[in-house]
């Protein structure tokens, strides 16, 4: 960790570069950075709500019952997971040129891209808050919380991007692969649906083998359970539950620390493979 305390510059540095270059020559900038989740919250909106008719419970105890903020929740921090992960699995190949020519830690490269997808998340995340505000939330309370469990989600993030940037050095077909992964993880996630659909297909089902279920499998996913913990403190206004929010932790960092061993393990040789 010593490089990276030790290269804190280059990293804001990267960071500037990275917020620049998302939206440069564009009418609008970093708005932009609003315009793909709105545009999901739409359609998710109208083919959920209003087409198949997913009904979740109403925020307990906010009370609160809107389709579309219910899933912003949920899908704000799932958009920012497939976005750091995305930018940080090319990062390296993206930088090919500078790699080759200038010794620097790499890893500064694959931190900048997930603190420039913070920024971004950032804004969407507070006009989250203030639409929830809007209509009667008392979110803001449990905002401090909320930042924690942001910055958890981020070491999570960070973590896979740095492994899975490693493996696209090595097998470019990675970012392809992982592409697919995304479009199922998505749907095995509580994002468009609540987890009582879940849970009730599973009581109807019974143990899969032993006194496993399918519910206990469904709940292992770690972004099911960081969308768990961001809508009982946004949506539903209280404490997320302790084994959840444990998880979370748990799972924040141990990816980090296994991808930040397998990068500096792997971190000599990425020229050489580029």
């Amino acid at each position: 960790m010593k490089d990276l305390q030790g290269s804190s510059e280059l990293v804001l540095n990267l960071t500037r570069r990275e917020i620049k270059g998302k939206y440069k020559r564009t009418a609008l900038g970093q708005l932009w950075s609003l315009a793909n989740p709105l545009a999901a919250m739409a359609i998710y909106t109208v083919v959920f709500a209003f087409i198949i008719r997913v009904q979740p419970d109403p925020g307990d105890p906010s009370g609160l019952n809107i389709f579309a903020l219910w899933l912003l929740c949920a899908l704000l921090p799932w958009t920012f997971f497939t976005n750091v992960v995305n930018g940080g699995m090319g990062t390296l190949v993206g930088n090919e040129n500078l790699i080759k020519k200038v010794y620097f830690p790499r890893i500064a490269l694959l931190v900048a891209n997930s603190f420039s997808w913070m920024f971004s998340w950032s804004i969407e995340m507070v006009v989250l808050v203030l639409a929830l505000l809007i209509v009667g939330s008392n979110a803001l309370v449990w905002l401090p919380l909320a930042v924690v469990f942001m910055a958890l989600m981020s070491l999570f993030a960070t973590g896979v991007s740095l492994m899975l940037s490693v493996a696209n050095v090595h097998f470019r077909d990675t970012q392809h692969f992982v592409g697919i992964l995304f479009q199922v993880w998505f749907y095995l996630t509580p994002i468009v649906y609540p987890v009582s659909l879940v849970a009730d297909q599973s009581e109807r089902l019974g143990p899969l083998f032993g006194s496993v279920t399918l519910l206990d499998l469904y709940l292992l996913n770690p972004i099911g359970q960081f969308a768990e913990v961001f809508r009982n403190l946004l949506y539903d206004n209280r404490w997320p539950d302790l084994s959840t929010a444990l998880a979370c932790a748990a799972w924040s960092l141990g990816a980090f620390f296994l991808g930040y061993a397998l990068f500096k393990r792997s971190e000599k040789g990425l020229a050489e493979a580029l």
